[in-house]
Formats: C-alpha cells, structure tokens, sequence
C-alpha cells in the first residue's frame, strides 16, 4: 500500500527494529503534554460508554478559546476527516486549490467526482499566493481549499488578499475553506487568522486541529469552525456518529488548559526555525522561509534513503503537484534534534 504522507514510524520499525528520529511529521517536539496524558488515562475508566456523539464539553472550552458561539464549531477525527466530509455533504462539480498544498483536499475532491483546478504556485516567487489566484475564482467554482500557512511550502497569504477572496468566494457562491492547523506556529498567530470574518460570512469555513501544536496525532482531534450551523449540521451527518472517541475529547479538553506548554514550544520554534534554515543554506541548499513548524528545501541529491539508513525519516515532496523530487520538507525540532539532521546532511553531501 503507497503511503502519501510522512510520519511513517511503524514501517520503519517494522524493517529496522528501532525507532527513527522523525523529521518527516510536522507535530510539536516537545511531546503530549503531561495534562492531555493524565486526561487519557483518567477518562480510560469510562470506554465501557459510547462518546457523546455532539462533543458537548469539548465545544464549549473550544468556543470559550476561540471566542466563539459552541453552535460555530463541529469536531471530527481531525482535519482530514472534516475535509473529506466537506467534500462528500457539498459534492461540488469543481474546485479550485493552489500548488503545492495539503493532498488529503485534492483527495477528498476526486472521491467524489469533483474537477480540480489547481491554481500553480510559483517557484521563481518561493511558492506565495499572490492576486493572480482571484481571477482563478470563476462562477464555476464551487469550493476553495487553502492552507494557511501552507503545508509544504510554510508561506502565508497576505492578510489583504485573504480577505479579497474570502469577499469573491461569496461572490460566486464558493465554499471557502482554509485551514489553520499551523497557525498556531506562526509568529504572531492572532494578526494570521481568519476567524474574525466568520461573522456574516457562512460561505467560510476554518480547519484547526489538535495534531501539530499539541503532539497529539495519535488522538486524532480536529475542528471546524463556520457560522453556517447548516452547513456544520450537514457535514455532522456526512460523518459517522462517535468519529470522536471519549480518550480525543477529553485530551482535547485537557491540551486548552496547557497554556505555558504552548508558550514553550512556541519559543522552541521560534528560536530553532531560523537556525535550520541557515544551518540548510549553509549546506549550499536553496530554503524556502516558512513561518510554521516545518521547512522546504531543494537538495539535487537524493537524501530520502541515506537519511532513513542513518535512522532519520524526512518527507519527500516528490507526490505534491507542483514540486518534484529534488524538493523536500523537513520539521524543525529541538536543537539537539536539529543539529542531528544537519549533521547527516553534511556528511551525505560531502
């Protein structure tokens, strides 16, 4: 079976008998934070229950973080089920998305017959969105997918552009959906937010996820955010009934109150971002400057394989449109972690 994204630790278990040092999966390096591991073990007690199907408790310390109405916000299985559930309760006929981006949007779209557009991101301009892609909003389009900031690339969108197609979405009727999952890492995330526009306009719909900030992958915990609570109601039924476990909504509940661990691995990446990136450049690799938790980078030697047999993964960005094979995306991680991958690269490139 091919697998699209990165994080693939139990194949290479599997093959080496020892865990890798990982790379290839955006999540924060700090680990789960001690309160989401006692919040698990703690609700362990209560499986012999089925979850509350309507994420009652977890809503309301959402809403109460976001600042918004509980009926604004509908949990999945993280983002990846609430695209695909987009997907299949709008069923549109064509969609539009920038390239490179996140694949689960284009997959999702294709599963149920949509025709993508994709809208080619420049390399020349190191991949940003720029106003060109407002005249690729047509009245056929029916749904937008970007990510912000956007995954592999780690750019975002001026805010101005933004909010010009958050106003030609709801001119031609679209769906805008933009995800938000490494907000949360930018430097400044409330200035990067599309969340004060939800408000008169229910065209919007905001993905964010408990996944990378929190280190919570293996829980699978997402969200979306819209003040259409139709098109929520829709995309509830679009989806299975306890697609939320009672473990994921109580670590939920517990990672909003683990304000320092978020402050820590802020700072954590604020710091180790910049470093890796001159630490890459001064390997002679071309990077692109993301602003997230994770860095593009070009390298014409393959590194995939002599990574993995020093016991490193790395993604390969070879499957993203618009991106071959000389280009890869890498996590940046804690310094001793960091300075690990670079030394790697040093010795491959030698």
């Amino acid at each position: 079976m091919h697998l699209v994204h990165g994080g693939d630790w139990a194949g290479y278990e599997a093959e080496y008998g020892r865990s890798p040092l990982d790379f290839s999966a955006n999540v924060s390096p700090l680990g789960v934070p001690t309160g989401v591991q006692a919040a698990i073990a703690g609700a362990a007690a209560a499986v012999d229950r089925y979850p509350d199907p309507l994420c009652r408790a977890l809503r309301t310390a959402i809403a109460e973080a976001e600042k918004l109405p509980p009926e604004w916000i509908l949990c999945g299985n993280g983002a990846a089920d609430l695209i695909w559930r987009l997907a299949a309760a709008k069923c549109p006929q064509e969609a539009l998305l920038p390239v490179p981006s996140f694949a689960e949007y284009e997959a999702a779209l294709r599963s149920v017959g949509c025709q993508v557009t994709h809208h080619v991101l420049s390399e020349q301009n190191d991949f940003l969105l720029d106003d060109s892609f407002l005249e690729s909003i047509t009245p056929k389009t029916q749904m937008v997918f970007l990510c912000e900031p956007n995954n592999p690339t780690g750019r975002t969108t001026p805010m101005p552009l933004l909010q010009a197609i958050v106003h030609r979405c709801r001119e031609v009727g679209a769906i805008l959906v933009v995800d938000e999952c490494f907000g949360d890492f930018l430097d400044k995330p409330a200035a990067h937010t599309l969340i004060p526009l939800l408000e008169g306009n229910p065209h919007l719909v905001i993905l964010k996820a408990f996944t990378k900030l929190y280190a919570m992958a293996g829980a699978r915990l997402g969200y979306a955010l819209c003040a259409d609570s139709r098109l929520l109601g829709k995309l509830y039924q679009t989806g299975s009934p306890w697609s939320v476990s009672s473990l994921a909504q109580a670590a939920g509940c517990a990672a909003l109150q683990e304000k320092a661990y978020v402050q820590r691995v802020r700072a954590l990446i604020q710091v180790q971002r910049p470093l890796m990136s001159k630490g890459l450049q001064a390997l002679g690799l071309r990077v692109v400057l993301g602003e997230a938790n994770y860095l593009l980078f070009q390298c014409a030697v393959p590194l995939v394989a002599p990574l993995r047999e020093r016991g490193i993964l790395l993604r390969s960005c070879g499957n993203y449109p618009g991106l071959d094979d000389t280009w890869y995306r890498t996590a940046v991680r804690t310094e001793s972690e960091n300075c690990c991958l670079l030394a790697a690269l040093r010795e491959i490139l030698r």
